[in-house]
């Protein structure tokens, strides 16, 4: 099968594969095109096979990225994802590797991606890329990693931020920032609004919507993390049974 890259000129038309596909996803649909599309002027790349399905690999110059790192020089994998019926066909692998390709012909001093210490929801597997050879350069509360892949042994190590490495932010309450990079956040950031609400508490979101707020966002993923009394909860889109779930923990055992 053939790989497509999404630019400005046809991403109107293009299935960009993790989008919600159904008619009450649309809205959804489009702020993604419209996030990736300001992301393309500043270099973003999105490369996927050329069908229908879960298979593509999302990245930008690290100077671009919308997460809180200093990695001047290198590439940023935004997002790297192969499911359903393509998973375990190795396009992943060709996707990292044509991505590798580019970033070395752009003159980029290596890789870096946002993962955790151990598989976890919505964040890079840690075991597919420490495989291809990507060590960790730092760490922040509770479990995140920042992989990197150096094309030199000279190369800087990419870091994190130091306020984005402790989990902590001053407010009280639940706290949600997000941005539009998953396309699933405009619908269900309100639906958690609403569910605190059934439950007597409110919830103050923050939308992040330029680079310099993301790089400034206290916790590594901005695409959704979610607070409670200054302290990092999860980076887990939650429905309502998944919000009980930490609500429930969150009563018998305060997050640290």
């Amino acid at each position: 099968m053939d790989f497509k890259q999404v630019t400005l000129e046809n991403i109107d038309t293009e299935h960009i594969c993790c989008a919600i596909s159904d008619k009450k996803g649309e809205t959804c649909v489009a702020s993604k095109k419209r996030w990736l599309a300001d992301r393309m002027k500043e270099g973003l790349v999105f490369n996927k096979l050329d069908v229908r399905g879960k298979v593509f690999i999302e990245y930008i110059p690290a100077e671009y990225a919308w997460c809180p790192i200093e990695a001047a020089g290198y590439m940023y994998i935004d997002c790297l994802w192969s499911s359903g019926q393509y998973k375990g066909q190795g396009y992943a692998n060709q996707l990292l590797e044509q991505c590798i390709a580019d970033s070395k012909s752009k003159g980029k001093k290596g890789i870096v991606v946002l993962s955790s210490n151990k598989k976890m929801p919505f964040l890079s597997d840690p075991k597919f890329f420490k495989h291809k050879g990507f060590i960790v350069a730092d760490t922040a509360k509770p479990y995140y990693e920042l992989l990197y892949l150096p094309f030199e042994e000279s190369s800087i190590v990419p870091k994190f931020k130091e306020h984005a490495k402790q989990g902590k932010i001053e407010d009280t309450g639940f706290v949600l920032y997000y941005t539009n990079q998953c396309p699933h956040t405009d619908k269900y950031a309100p639906l958690l609004e609403e569910i605190i609400k059934g439950y007597g508490m409110n919830l103050k979101t923050v939308k992040i919507e330029t680079t310099q707020a993301a790089q400034n966002a206290p916790s590594p993923f901005t695409t959704y993390s979610l607070f409670y009394d200054g302290n990092f909860v999860t980076n887990e889109i939650l429905s309502e049974k998944s919000f009980l779930k930490y609500w429930n923990k969150l009563k018998s055992e305060p997050v640290l």
